[in-house]
This record gives C-alpha cells, structure tokens and sequence, in this order.
C-alpha cells in the first residue's frame, strides 16, 4: 500500500520528544522543494531528555531507519516512508525505542 515520502521537511522526533535533524546523505530527489529521504541514512537527535534514574542521562543521539520502499527507490536505495521504522540510539549505540514521525508531505507517496 502506497505511503507518504519523508523528505528534509517531514517532522520526526524519538520516543522522548526529541527532534530529529533530516540532513540527506545523497540529495537526489526532491518533492515539492525538499530532499526525499534514504533508508540508508542515519539521522542525529537533538533535545532527547531521556534519564534513567540512578544512571544519569542517557538521550537518543541518532536514528537508524529501517523497512524503506521496495519498489520505490533511489540509485538502488529505498526512500523512507510514512511507514518505515526508525530506531533511536543513545550515544553508546543503546535502543531508546521507535522513532515518531509525526509530519509528512502528502503530494508523492512510494511502495
């Protein structure tokens, strides 16, 4: 089932509320002005306030996609959907939990 492109002014956040910076590895293509985004890339984390009690701080720093387009890729390589999973990852390469995309333009969708 076809899903919305993300692109460079998609909204994501991690699972704590902070906001993912969606800087494209490779600007190829753009919909509506704004770079479509890669299953390939790898996006930082900036305002994550996630503590474990006890330990300290522990914010998500990056978020690594997975689940990109099948059919809809670019230079081999699936553009991010709507529906794609991102994980989130503290700066000692921890799972925080699932990314949240929470914006997406809605003129070019991919499978």
């Amino acid at each position: 089932m076809p899903s919305p492109i993300l692109t460079t002014s998609s909204t994501v956040m991690c699972t704590h509320g902070g906001s993912a910076t969606l800087q494209p590895g490779t600007p190829l293509v753009k919909v509506q002005g704004a770079q479509a985004l890669l299953e390939s890339e790898i996006h930082s984390v900036a305002g994550c306030p996630f503590t474990i009690p006890g330990k300290g701080p522990q914010p998500c720093t990056t978020i690594r996609w997975s689940l990109g387009g099948m059919q809809t890729k670019v230079s081999q390589i699936g553009v991010l959907l709507q529906t794609s999973i991102g994980i989130c990852y503290s700066s000692e390469q921890i799972p925080q939990g699932t990314a949240i995309v929470a914006q997406v333009q809605s003129v070019a969708q991919g499978t």
